[in-house]
């Protein structure tokens, strides 16, 4: 997937996926789910279309989340939602979107960021990510595909939800224990 033709988000809305989200239980480790990759799935079945929906609304009633995967909800697949609109740190920001069967295709200027998980309540980790990055994948319902460039901390929450459907845990992606602290704030 290249050119233009897969620039953005292409004015997807999570409205498009035409049903209300549930909010779903977030899981937390050692739950197993969390360190399995998911599988593929397919973008136009219902069951994904629900699970797009129900991501969608437990991040929004979840204070201080800006991403949730679906392993995060007990579900193996690759299916993740993001929206950093409004964090501080945010600079280029595409909305709430969700994404399926993603993946890093670019990946530069590699910083070090504090991140913390729902999945993982009592602790924050240093872990170096790409501050710059494309990546493919997918839109729920329409099972088109998509080409999002961004930077910064968005960046940043792809990279931890693709790794939360690779089975991944932001502990493990930390230089060691001496970067690893005991949240301080709870959201």
């Amino acid at each position: 997937m290249t050119g233009p033709e897969y620039a953005g988000l292409g004015g997807w809305t999570p409205e498009k996926l035409g049903i209300p989200g549930a909010v779903r239980a977030v899981v937390t480790a050692p739950e197993p789910v969390l360190s399995q990759p998911g599988p593929e799935v397919d973008p136009t079945s219902a069951e994904v279309v629900r699970l797009a929906a129900d991501l969608v609304a437990t991040m929004r009633v979840s204070p201080g989340c800006v991403g949730l995967a679906a392993p995060q909800v007990g579900v193996s697949a690759q299916v993740f939602a993001v929206d950093v609109t409004g964090h501080p740190k945010a600079v280029t920001v595409h909305g709430t979107f969700v994404l399926c069967n993603a993946r890093v295709v670019e990946a530069s200027r590699w910083k070090a960021g504090r991140e913390g998980c729902m999945s993982v309540p009592d602790l924050t980790g240093d872990v170096k990510r790409a501050s710059r990055l494309v990546v493919e994948g997918s839109l729920p319902g329409s099972g088109e595909p998509v080409r999002l460039v961004t930077d910064g901390f968005e960046a940043r929450a792809l990279q931890h939800e693709i790794d939360h459907c690779a089975g991944l845990l932001f502990l493990d992606r930390v230089a060691g224990a001496h970067a690893i602290y005991q949240r301080k704030v709870y959201l």
